[in-house]
């Protein structure tokens, strides 16, 4: 029988983190009803969203008068409906063979449905089409890097 502390199920949150060793993912999450377990092994924070929306853009809150500026980056806000999400979780090659040309530039015109790049999920090359005509403004993603579902891989304008 599975150890319970809290009404969560601490044998399901070890088989999750033991599944993330095994098969080198970055993170797991698991839904059922009214729980979601998400274990990640990333160093950075991660948000946690209950309802199924596009995340809100939030202003960092003014510094006290006085306050050292810090010299951390500061990520660009760019309009959702300009930017190419993962559709799966999965590796990303930005060309059809290893030593190819790319499928696309920084300041390439593209038009709807171009292959713009290919996610190789369990096996499988899926082509991922431009949702839209427009100019690449940004690749967000490197070759041979792994993706999760949801993130930003290029920005279409």
């Amino acid at each position: 029988m599975a150890e319970k502390k809290s009404g969560i199920d601490q044998a399901l949150i070890r088989d999750l983190a033991n599944i993330l060793n095994d098969t080198d993912l970055t993170e797991i999450e698991v839904e059922q009803d009214d729980l979601r377990i998400r274990v990640s092994r990333a160093g950075t924070p991660q948000y946690v969203q209950a309802p199924i929306a596009a995340p809100a853009a939030y202003a960092p809150a003014p510094a006290p008068a006085g306050a050292a500026v810090s010299a951390a980056p500061v990520e660009a806000v760019r309009n959702p409906a300009n930017v190419l999400s993962a559709p799966m979780v999965g590796t990303v090659y930005l060309a059809p063979a290893p030593g190819a040309r790319q499928f696309i530039e920084v300041g390439a015109t593209v038009k709807e449905g171009q292959t713009l790049l290919i996610i190789e999920a369990m096996k499988t090359m899926n082509q991922i089409p431009a949702p839209r005509s427009g100019k690449i403004t940004e690749i967000l993603v490197s070759d041979g890097q792994p993706v999760e579902y949801g993130e930003a891989m290029v920005v279409i304008e």
